[in-house]
């Protein structure tokens, strides 16, 4: 493995199975550095394409997903470092579709538990073919200034703790991710920082070892000295061992194996990581730490000597005049994530939506303040709901089973209104249930369904103006307006609609009064005089009949009447209820498998 420096100030990656923190905690750290461009270059998310935003500084980004390794590397080619956040079951088959990538250079494998033969496989594949596998069970690593891996180093305010945002004259090495972030720590407070770190990984058989690395960083000249963190268990260590006597290693290096502790158990410890397990005396941390002691590192007598020795090796290079420390330098400042600064109490936003009606944000829904679970154990209604979420009251019984039956008289009326053709239609085209029901619904309007409200406007305001019938049919007429809520197609005075003569016998036996209906079945019976089709329809029932409702309950407010006329509650009601039927001629046309509808040419006038 050998050669030299793993990343560089324009090193990019691709990120395997999108986490959004470690991407961001990437992108925050390139901004620390003073990079231009982000480090991570594109997004793979299996059978995903698109963009995600995020941000790089104060600009907002957008990066580019893929939906497959090879479309994410021939989109990216200058990205050769490989990300993966795969879970252990598919890091191993994602891993080596990376590396048999020719753009790829670099594959860190975040995932622990990956099967040894698996692993095995990745290691030999990167080995004949010249490229590095770190991990797996890593957190990654880092070049201070320049590219760290994922949550390498922690969060940003560690990352500045530990001055990673400029290179020191330190390379690092570890087995543990963990232990890397306080080591990084360390080693700042006694010598100029970091240059490179790395954290090989805790299972049995890392796709680079500590030796790796070791001479790797041998051959880059700003790292002036070494620094190691084994543990017990396994003989990686004694790689180093062997490369120190031969003196392929001329810089220092300062060591300490963790796990000194495991003699004081009677029986075999099983540590943190899979390979953190002595299998006998050498693989103890006794062990390998005489062994590095006596083959030149610099190994303390104990873990907590460990920062000691670090730090008179770096003042002895120092003064050896090797080492030039680095003067500091001033990071920018990261800005704060609007979330996180409202949550501190360092800034307030207003909220972009406002509602009233409805919260989700406790154990359970509510409905203007009552819970779901009161709406079902009380036996709520339909009627009882759209009281809540309409009225933003409970009203009274009689008043919800009103608005039950309008629903039920209003959910359909055939197959020949133009609202249930639309559908119709609609369906026999192939369109899905929203299209369907879309098509009909935008039908409703002043000429269909639609004269509720102007029904009820019309004739409150003739009411409360104490008009005559006749004086207001005849001022409706001087304006050219026709009187909304009277006349129909079919139903004539001999045969009125059964529909307006139930509304009108439940209202008279459940309602505290009914002024409003009755002055419309006055105004009926003056137009009534004039054509025999122009009788009360459900459209003006339903109007005069809700003003009843509003005005008789005792709940509402003059002002408040007035503001539910002109918003247009009561044509909802029948928006909600022929939504019903409309559904319904969807899934009959649909059931019935009917083909394209095409109109007759025998039904259509040709002119010119």
């Amino acid at each position: 493995m050998a050669t030299g420096q793993l990343f560089s100030r324009t090193t990019q990656a691709l990120f395997y199975n999108y986490k959004q923190l470690p991407i961001q905690r990437m992108l925050d750290f390139d901004f620390l550095c003073g990079r231009e461009t982000p480090s991570v270059a594109g997004i793979i998310n299996p059978g995903s394409e698109g963009f995600q935003k995020l941000f790089f500084g104060q600009e907002e980004i957008a990066i580019p997903v893929h939906s497959t390794i090879e479309a994410a590397c021939a989109a990216h080619p200058t990205a050769d470092v490989f990300i993966n956040f795969a879970s252990f079951r598919s890091a191993a088959a994602s891993s080596m579709a990376a590396l048999k990538q020719p753009t790829i250079r670099v594959v860190a494998i975040i995932a622990e538990g990956v099967p040894e033969s698996d692993t095995k496989q990745l290691i030999a594949y990167a080995r004949s073919n010249n490229k590095v596998v770190i991990g797996p069970a890593t957190v990654g690593g880092i070049q201070a200034g320049a590219f760290k891996i994922g949550d390498t180093a922690g969060t940003i305010d560690n990352i500045i703790q530990c001055k990673l945002y400029r290179p020191g004259s330190v390379g690092f090495v570890s087995k543990s991710g963990g232990m890397s972030n306080e080591m990084y720590n360390t080693i700042a407070r006694v010598t100029d920082g970091i240059y490179e770190g790395i954290a090989i990984g805790g299972d049995v058989f890392p796709g680079s070892t500590l030796s790796d690395h070791i001479l790797r960083f041998n051959n880059i000249p700003q790292v002036k000295m070494m620094v190691v963190l084994g543990e017990l268990g396994g003989r990686d260590e004694y790689s180093l061992v062997e490369a120190l006597k031969q003196g392929k290693v001329n810089k220092p290096v300062v060591a300490w194996v963790s796990g000194t502790c495991a003699r004081l158990f009677k029986s075999e410890v099983q540590f943190g990581h899979a390979g953190a397990k002595s299998g006998g005396e050498m693989e103890s941390a006794q062990a390998k730490n005489q062994a590095l002691r006596e083959a030149g590192a610099v190994v303390p007598t104990s873990y907590e000597a460990f920062e000691d020795a670090i730090k008179e090796t770096f003042e002895k290079l120092v003064e050896e005049g090797k080492i030039t420390p680095v003067k500091e330098v001033k990071p920018p400042q990261i800005p704060e994530d609007l979330n996180s600064a409202i949550k501190s109490g360092k800034v307030r936003a207003p909220t972009h939506i406002i509602s009233t009606i409805s919260d989700d944000r406790g154990e359970e829904p509510c409905y203007a303040g009552v819970p779901m679970s009161s709406i079902v154990e009380q036996g709520y209604g339909v009627g009882d709901v759209i009281s809540l979420l309409w009225f933003k009251r409970s009203l009274p019984r009689y008043c919800t089973h009103f608005i039950e039956i309008c629903i039920m008289l209003c959910a359909d009326h055939g197959p020949c209104v133009s609202g249930a053709h639309n559908t119709i239609v609609t369906a026999r085209a192939g369109k899905d249930l929203v299209s369907s029901l879309v098509s009909g619904l935008l039908t409703i309007g002043p000429r269909f369904g639609g004269a509720i409200d102007d029904a009820a406007r019309y004739f409150k305001d003739a009411y409360d103006r104490g008009l005559t019938p006749y004086e207001f049919v005849e001022s409706m007429k001087k304006k050219g307006i026709r009187v909304p809520g009277i006349g129909h197609r079919i139903k004539r005075g001999d045969n009125r609609d059964k529909r307006v003569e139930l509304l009108q016998r439940f209202a008279r036996t459940h309602f505290p009064s009914v002024k409003y209906m009755e002055y419309a079945v006055q105004v009926e019976t003056y137009t009534l005089s004039k054509a025999n089709n122009l009788v009360l329809n459900v459209d003006g029932a339903i109007g005069s009949l809700f003003l009843d409702l509003l005005a008789g309950s005792g709940m509402f407010t003059k002002p408040e009447i007035d503001e539910i006329v002109e918003i247009g509650y009561l044509n909802g009601l029948f928006v909600l209820a022929r939504s019903i039927g409309l559904i319904g001629h969807t899934f009959d046309q649909k059931r019935l498998k009917q083909p394209l509808y095409r109109h007759p040419w025998e039904d259509v006038l040709y002119t010119k």
